[in-house]
């Protein structure tokens, strides 16, 4: 289903977009790491963002995906 696919989508490029920056995929190293995280930026299509918001927000994708909610269940 391609509801299941975009949750996993959101939820694997979090994953690893964290993984990248904090080299740990555990929520209390992740978590004592943000405050060095605040000023660091992506470019997306040449517009900046906020990493933190970028990381969150592909969770949540990945959360609202993989549960089928928010406009993206059947």
């Amino acid at each position: 289903m391609v509801i299941n696919r975009i949750g996993d989508l959101g939820l694997a490029l979090g994953i690893i977009l964290l993984y990248t920056k904090c080299k740990s995929t555990d929520f209390s190293t992740i978590f004592s790491l943000i405050p060095f995280f605040l000023s660091d930026y992506i470019l997306i299509l040449n517009f900046k963002f906020n990493f933190i918001f970028v990381a969150s927000f592909l969770l949540f994708i990945g959360c609202i995906g993989k549960s089928a909610q928010l406009g993206l269940h059947t």
